[in-house]
């Protein structure tokens, strides 16, 4: 597997997505970030990218593969929003990424990471938040799909997401305490999995910690 250099992000103006631009476009990556809004787009196309309109929610699959032509990696960074909105989390964080899958694969792209989030596979309580059930569940069936798809995925499953600066460190592990990480620090984690075919294969759970986060990849 070589290492991608026209990399799209499905998600393309949320908060990661945001930080992991300007990490890929510092290490002379083509970024095509898909995004649904014009205001966004001139945003993204102000960050040195490429990018591209698309709609999640109302994006068939045939829509999906049309925008991902030419590249050579997808990373899954949407998310239907903290709102309480329960048919989002299925529309954005499931639908959203078996749609990305299915575009990948008929575009013959093979390398796939996704951002899921920590815990999803556990068991939850039976007074569960309804919100929350809807979240976890949907993230928990995208990586199982991922998993099943045949593409080079890498899942990565951060903790609670915070705005502070990149440490450029962490832990991760196949399952972690669950903490807390910065979504700049998430981002170099993507930026690092895109950079080593080796990390395809590997779902981790991440939060903040000690480790440099090569090192944390290559001892993962």
């Amino acid at each position: 597997m070589t290492t991608p250099q026209r990399i799209a992000i499905v998600g393309g103006h949320g908060k990661v997505a945001r930080q992991l631009i300007p990490i890929l476009v510092g290490r002379g990556k083509q970024v095509v970030p898909l995004a649904r809004k014009q205001d966004q787009l001139i945003d993204l196309a102000a960050m040195g990218t490429e990018p591209r309109e698309l709609d999640i929610e109302t994006a068939s699959e045939e829509d999906f593969a049309a925008v991902l032509e030419g590249c050579d990696a997808v990373v899954f960074a949407a998310g239907g929003g903290p709102d309480g909105n329960i048919d989002r989390k299925r529309t954005v964080d499931l639908e959203g990424s078996l749609k990305a899958i299915a575009g990948a694969k008929a575009q013959g792209i093979g390398r796939f990471v996704q951002v899921s989030a920590i815990g999803v596979d556990q068991p939850l309580p039976e007074d569960v938040e309804p919100v929350w059930k809807a979240y976890v569940e949907a993230k928990r069936d995208a990586d199982s799909a991922l998993r099943e798809s045949g593409l080079e995925w890498t899942i990565l499953r951060p903790g609670g997401l915070t705005d502070e600066a990149a440490t450029g460190k962490v832990t991760l592990a196949s399952e972690v305490e669950r903490g807390q990480i910065a979504r700049a620090d998430v981002a170099h984690v993507i930026a690092d999995a895109l950079d080593r075919p080796a990390t395809a294969g590997h779902q981790w759970e991440l939060v903040g910690g000690e480790t440099p986060i090569p090192m944390a990849l290559e001892a993962a």
